[in-house]
């Protein structure tokens, strides 16, 4: 007779073991299904995401013209689109084996041609440091390919398990891809009070902690953080990479943001151009994986999960174990060329393209006002983003509210985020998905939308708990 059996029993314990994600947009989407018969309110709003096309940016058009010629060649003789529409289709389209979208990237790492054009758009960005077309690797978004480095650092168990030093708070995805891969998470906190600059002191401490339970062996970077808004200075990214040299951690540096800094005085400076300026001992021999993509603010085709790592002074044969990894789509590889290298002012694209401008503005001044509303709001604080999309307050909460979560067997937050979200229609991040174990509650915000519900409802709710 045969004996009784779980399919749970045979999954990978590690797979089973990765931490649940808190899914306020499943809970979302049965709120959109209730509306007009149990909710008030005629539509649910997300903000709790970096997607800027789903909360209402529009695409670019040059960037989506072009792709429409490459996906369907026959627009190619289409003379209502701008000729050098036309024209970059067709250099894209040389590109793939066949002339066509549908085949295969020539090679596992990427088209040639789009690693080499990646690989100038770097040179340029810093200044004419060198970057070379063989240490681009294209990748299905900056989270996969992460996810392929980190797989390339897993071993041990136990005290000698690998462990990446991770930020905290840190990108909601981080933590279940690190349990994903069998890396002990070692987190550094972000001080808030310091506008959530990067402090070497908790390195320190954090990697100290951290020795004892695993061994850490790389220090993962958001810069511009990710969801706190902070652009690392020159200073702070020497003091990282010197940090690193001396313990021997790979760097992981985050940069998908770079493109989106509005805080005044503020500019972005890459880890590869501070490292390339700090002498030969630390040029020539730091191992440095960057990691860009098309899901930055004012692109925002997050959808096409298209980005890119950029390897130095790593291994041969650790380079080589890439290779093995799944070619990236063809498709999202030419969205990211176009995005790297938009038309020129001698192209007839060129007015139109300007429209990008006008996003950067529209973002930036909304940055603003919204952190000046939530500053506004009783019970809320907001530290200013200087990139990204996201703002983080923190929303201080009633001591009743805390045990109330406690009673429902949830944290204080994800109350929050999920009473705010059954009341107004509005979805925020609840902060302990970015890591955030403290008593110092917050949320993530998307700025491009602020209303003022959540003034209302932070007041209403916080008064209800107090009396009840």
């Amino acid at each position: 007779e045969a004996g009784e059996m779980s399919t749970v029993q045979e999954v990978n314990s590690r797979v089973r073991g990765i931490r649940a994600p808190v899914n306020l947009q499943g809970l979302a989407a049965c709120i959109s299904e209730q509306i007009g018969v149990k909710k008030p309110f005629k539509s649910v709003i997300d903000v709790s995401s970096g997607d800027p096309h789903k909360a209402g940016m529009p695409p670019i058009s040059f960037i989506r013209q072009v792709m429409a010629v490459c996906l369907y060649p026959e627009l190619l003789k289409e003379k209502s689109l701008p000729l050098d529409v036309r024209q970059r289709a067709q250099k894209l389209l040389d590109m793939c084996s066949g002339g066509s979208v549908g085949s295969y990237s020539t090679t596992s790492i990427g088209l040639p041609e789009v690693q080499k054009s990646i690989s100038e758009f770097i040179t340029r960005r810093d200044g004419g440091v060198l970057s070379h077309p063989e240490d681009i690797i294209l990748t299905i978004g900056s989270q996969k390919g992460l996810s392929v480095f980190l797989n390339l650092l897993t071993s041990g168990e136990g005290k000698t398990q690998t462990g990446v030093l991770t930020p905290m708070p840190c990108p909601h995805t981080l933590p279940m891809l690190l349990d994903m891969t069998g890396l002990a998470l070692v987190p550094y906190r972000l001080f808030e009070e310091q506008g959530w600059a990067v402090n070497l002191d908790e390195l320190h401490r954090a990697l100290e902690a951290g020795r004892v339970h695993c061994e850490p062996k790389a220090i993962y970077i958001s810069n511009p953080g990710n969801p706190t808004g902070y652009v690392q200075d020159r200073e702070t990214i020497e003091k990282v990479i010197r940090f690193a040299a001396t313990n021997c951690l790979i760097i992981l540096a985050e940069e998908v943001h770079q493109g989106s800094v509005y805080g005044q005085d503020k500019e972005f400076i890459s880890y590869k151009k501070v490292l390339s300026e700090m002498g030969k001992t630390y040029a020539e021999t730091m191992e440095l994986v960057s990691f860009h993509s098309i899901s930055t603010a004012y692109i925002g085709e997050c959808g096409l999960r298209g980005g890119y790592m950029e390897v130095v002074n790593i291994d041969p044969a650790v380079k080589k174990c890439l290779n093995f990894t799944p070619s990236a789509p063809v498709l999202p590889q030419l969205a990211l060329e176009l995005s790297l290298n938009p038309p020129r002012p001698e192209d007839s694209s060129y007015n139109s393209y300007t429209q990008i401008h006008h996003i950067e503005d529209t973002l930036s001044q909304n940055a603003k006002r919204a952190l000046e509303f939530l500053n506004r709001v009783e019970g809320m604080s907001c530290q200013p983003s200087m990139a990204g999309p996201f703002l983080y307050p923190r929303v201080h909460l009633p001591p009743h509210m805390v045990e109330e979560a406690k009673r429902l067997g949830v944290k204080a937050d994800v109350l929050y985020c999920q009473r705010l979200l059954e009341e107004e229609g509005i979805c925020v991040g609840a902060g302990c998905e970015n890591g955030q174990e403290d008593k110092n509650y917050h949320i993530r915000h998307r700025y491009l939308l602020i209303d003022n519900k959540i003034n209302q409802f932070h007041r209403s709710f916080c008064e209800a708990m107090l009396t009840g």
